[in-house]
């Protein structure tokens, strides 16, 4: 396997990235590395539609089960933790395969990119966030205007958390965070990567698919899933809880929804997030795009993605 090379599987909720990944796994020696913002937390296993313990005897996984649901992960920490994943599977000479639905966090794995992140002082960014809280949102975006004012135009007052990271960047590293970004961008990928997207010819048997997957969630006990987190002590107000699927459980679970209404509401967030994903992975102007009709036929799908992969350049 060449140094650097990966495979990507993305596509909308429910079409099937799952199952294709770990056939591919299987046909090339390989290890998935999941791309799922909300499958790294521990515990929400039912809502985000995690691999089961089948499916992970199937074909090794990483990068589920890694933090605490009361934690804010990030997607500089997904590139850092994802990162050390796909260097490891590389260096045992076996192919990453990248698979999930998180647009931004395959483009930044991909792409090496940092966020600056890695540039954090608590004290500083406490002060600076108390001086937001003290000045107001305005004042402070014309303080941050004075030496960035690309970044400054393109924020709005009231956006406290990326006013302070801005200023923050720039009195730790001495740059703008407009100039480190462009820096990013610059740099060759991190990665070179063979993406697969899946799809449905017909929209309407998509959104009955993730129909279907949401009733199924109900059915398995998503809403216990739920209850047991709260019970736990988990402020239903995490990061984690806002999730398409457990935020609706809770709004069930306080009475605000009954469970029926509650699936209903689950089901349009998640037919709204799968048409955000397409748009994002129609950009993707180099993958390799697998349509399903009215049902999967991963058999084909496997036979279509091995050609693709053996076009460039990956072993078949």
């Amino acid at each position: 396997m060449t140094r650097n090379k990966i495979l990507v599987i993305a596509g909308p909720t429910a079409s099937g990235k799952t199952r294709l990944g770990i056939e591919l796994a299987r046909q090339l020696d390989g290890e998935i590395v999941s791309a799922d913002s909300m499958q790294v937390y521990r515990g929400m296993d039912i809502g985000t539609a995690k691999a089961d313990a089948e499916e992970r005897a199937a074909a090794v996984h990483h990068m589920l089960d890694v933090a605490e649901p009361a934690e804010s992960y990030s997607v500089a920490r997904y590139v850092e933790d994802a990162g050390r994943c796909v260097d490891d599977i590389l260096a045992r000479r076996k192919l990453p395969i990248v698979v999930g639905g998180t647009g931004l966090y395959i483009d930044s794995l991909i792409a090496g990119r940092d966020f600056a992140e890695n540039t954090g002082d608590g004290a500083l960014r406490a002060a600076l966030s108390a001086r937001y809280d003290a000045i107001g949102g305005e004042a402070m975006l014309q303080e941050l205007s004075a030496f960035d004012p690309e970044r400054a135009r393109k924020l709005h007052s009231g956006d406290k958390r990326r006013i302070v990271r801005a200023v923050e960047i720039y009195r730790l590293t001495g740059k703008t965070a407009t100039a480190h970004d462009a820096e990013t961008r610059a740099r060759p990928p991190r990665y070179q990567a063979a993406r697969i997207v899946l799809n449905y010819a017909d929209r309407a048997a998509l959104y009955r698919r993730i129909d279907r997957r949401v009733e199924e969630m109900a059915a398995r006990g998503l809403f216990q899933e739920v209850s047991g987190l709260l019970d736990a002590g988990l402020s239903p107000d995490c990061t984690a809880m806002q999730a398409i699927g457990y935020k609706e459980a809770v709004q069930c679970l306080k009475g605000e929804l009954t469970e029926n209404e509650a699936v209903a509401l689950i089901q349009q967030n998640s037919r709204r997030y799968a048409k955000r994903q397409l748009t994002w992975f129609g950009r993707w102007e180099d993958a390799h795009r697998i349509v399903w009709e009215a049902q999967p036929d991963f058999e084909a799908a496997r036979q279509s993605s091995t050609r693709f992969l053996i076009s460039r350049g990956y072993h078949g």
